[in-house]
C-alpha cells in the first residue's frame, strides 16, 4: 500500500517509475518502427500503421500519428530513442525537433533540446532555423464588417515604407475567428507572466482566455479616460474646451457607444471607431459644454460637421494640428 511508504519511499518508488515509464515508451516506438518497416499492420487486417495502432493500442489519431512519425525518423536517427530512453528528450520535444534532424545535426540538436520544454524547444529551433515573418501586429488594424453578425476580416494598411506583411483576423464559424501574428520577445514573456498571474483562476493557462481577460481591462480602462465615469464628480477648474468626465459617460451611454450622424434615408451610421464628442452648437459660436449640446461623431462626420459650420477652407487651415479627441 501507499499509503504505508514513508515519504522519501514513495518518491523514489516515483522515480524509479517514470524511468520505467521512458524505457518502455523508447521500447514501443522501436517496435511501432519495426511493426511498421515489415507492413505487419496489412496482416492483422488493417490498411495502415495508423489504424492498427488506433486499434491495437487504442491510441487517438494524434496520439498514434505522433508516435509513428517518430518511430520512423528514429530508423535513420537511433539517438531519438536513447534520449527519449534516458529521460533526455519526451514525445513533445521529440516533435518539435524532428523536421529539422539531418544526419550532420542529429547528435547536436538533441543535445541542445535536451531537458527543455517544449516550448523551450520550440523557442530553440526558431533561434536556429529562423523564418521569414508572415504577419506582424500593428498599430493600423481597421475592421472592414462584412455582416451584421460579426463576421469580419481585419486588414492593415501600411505606409508605403512599411514591409508588405500584414496581421489577420479571419472568421470560421459564426462568433469564431483565427488569429495569427508574429510578437517579440519581450511579450512572449508578458504573455507567460500573465499566464502565471492568473494560475488559480484559469489553471489551463487558455491563451484565448488571458487575451480576453487583458482586453476587458484595457477596454474598461481606455473608456474611462476617453468615455469617462458617470459616478465621477465633475472636475474643476478645467477649460471651457474640457468635458467632464461624468457628461461624457452619459452621453457616450445615450448614443450606445456609437456614431450617431443620420443619412437623409433615415440609417443611422455605424461607426464605433475613432469616436468624438462633438458641440451641436460649436463653443465659438456660444454652444455649452452639456449633456443636451454634446453627442457623438466619428471622425468623418465630426469633420464634416466641422466644415459645414465654419467652411471647408478654414477647416483645411486647421486640419495641420492635432486632433482633440473631444471634436468641435
Amino acid at each position: 500500500m501507499l499509503s504505508k511508504l514513508s515519504d522519501a519511499d514513495l518518491l523514489k518508488s516515483f522515480a524509479a517509475l517514470l524511468a520505467e515509464d521512458r524505457r518502455t515508451i523508447a521500447s514501443l516506438l522501436a517496435h511501432i518502427a519495426e511493426i511498421d518497416a515489415r507492413h505487419l499492420y496489412l496482416r492483422e487486417g488493417f490498411e495502415s500503421m495508423q489504424g492498427y495502432c488506433m486499434a491495437a493500442l487504442r491510441l487517438t489519431e494524434h496520439a498514434a500519428m505522433k508516435r509513428i512519425q517518430i518511430a520512423r525518423l528514429s530508423l535513420q536517427f537511433p539517438e531519438l530513442l536513447a534520449a527519449i530512453a534516458d529521460g533526455r528528450l519526451h514525445l513533445g520535444s521529440a516533435r518539435v525537433i524532428a523536421t529539422h534532424l539531418t544526419e550532420s545535426n542529429a547528435v547536436d540538436l538533441i543535445e541542445k533540446a535536451a531537458n527543455r520544454t517544449v516550448v523551450q524547444v520550440e523557442i530553440l529551433i526558431a533561434t536556429l532555423f529562423p523564418q521569414a515573418e508572415p504577419l506582424r501586429l500593428d498599430d493600423g488594424i481597421s475592421p472592414q464588417l462584412v455582416s451584421k453578425n460579426r463576421l469580419a476580416t481585419w486588414q492593415v494598411d501600411f505606409q508605403k515604407s512599411a514591409p508588405r506583411v500584414s496581421t489577420k483576423i479571419a472568421p470560421i464559424a459564426a462568433e469564431r475567428f483565427t488569429l495569427q501574428v508574429t510578437i517579440t520577445g519581450a511579450t512572449h514573456d508578458k504573455l507567460r507572466r500573465a499566464q502565471e498571474l492568473l494560475g488559480h483562476a484559469l489553471p489551463s493557462g487558455n491563451v484565448e482566455q488571458v487575451i480576453e481577460r487583458a482586453l476587458d481591462s484595457l477596454i474598461e480602462r481606455l473608456q474611462k479616460r476617453k468615455f469617462g465615469n458617470a459616478k465621477a464628480a465633475c472636475k474643476k477648474g478645467g477649460t471651457r474646451r474640457a468635458i467632464p468626465s461624468r457628461i461624457r459617460a452619459i452621453v457616450y451611454r445615450r448614443d450606445a457607444g456609437r456614431c450617431v450622424h443620420a443619412y437623409e434615408d433615415g440609417r443611422r451610421c455605424e461607426s464605433t471607431n475613432r469616436l468624438e464628442f462633438d458641440h451641436i452648437v460649436p463653443l465659438a459660436k456660444g454652444g455649452k459644454t452639456t449633456v443636451d449640446n454634446l453627442r457623438l461623431l466619428c471622425r468623418a462626420h465630426n469633420q464634416a460637421e466641422a466644415e459645414r459650420a465654419f467652411g471647408r477652407e478654414f477647416m483645411e487651415g486647421k486640419r495641420g494640428r492635432t486632433p482633440c479627441e473631444d471634436g468641435s
